[in-house]
């Protein structure tokens, strides 16, 4: 199942990221590059590293000037994490290249790679969570609100993962066909941002 491999895999990136908790400290990738293992340890490492980095930039005291500086790292962070989410589905659209619709297929509103990037977010805030659950000098309303949070984001993925697992194989029986639309980002590309292309 698409959704196990998945989650084996992001847990294993986020506890890989926090041996050292350094925003950063260099990726190892421990997947060869031609695989969609390499792509899925790819995409989760992104999102780890921009998780905290969202962190750093929230904090109230920090100097505007470096908070800005750690606003554009996640502009273009959140363009990797796009460009690797587009990979993957290029990964699925490649792999049922050769699957046949049937006469009254249907599209779906997200593709493969779109849920697998909410799978791995949700690694993430469950991982976060459980960190809160058991945080020492946490009070016990706090480790409770936090329980049923984790709770609910553990079922959250348990429903998460089961429609992933169905997506697929209704895509690879040809009840559900692929339609991959690029995000086609604005704000980063100076041809299309105003504010860029005005300041030339």
């Amino acid at each position: 199942m698409m959704s196990t491999l998945c989650n084996k895999i992001f847990q294993d990136v986020i506890n890989d990221y926090h041996v050292h908790n350094n925003i950063d400290q260099p990726i190892e990738n421990p997947y060869s590059g031609n695989t969609i293992e390499h792509l899925l340890y790819l995409k989760c490492w992104i999102d780890t590293v921009q998780w905290h980095m969202e962190d750093v930039v929230r904090n109230p005291q920090i100097n505007p000037v470096e908070g800005l500086q750690w606003k554009r790292r996640i502009d273009q962070s959140n363009q990797e994490r796009t460009d690797v989410v587009e990979y993957i589905d290029s990964y699925f659209l490649e792999k049922f290249a050769a699957v046949q619709p049937v006469e009254n297929a249907k599209i779906n509103s997200e593709s493969p790679a779109w849920v697998i990037d909410r799978l791995s977010i949700l690694a993430l805030k469950v991982y976060h969570m459980h960190e809160e659950t058991i945080r020492p000098n946490a009070d016990a309303a706090h480790i409770e609100a936090c329980t049923t949070k984790l709770n609910i984001l553990l079922n959250q993925r348990t429903d998460l993962s089961s429609s992933l697992d169905e997506l697929i194989a209704d895509i690879e029986s040809g009840q559900k066909y692929m339609k991959v639309y690029k995000q086609m980002k604005m704000y980063n590309d100076p041809a299309l941002n105003p504010v860029l292309y005005q300041n030339k």
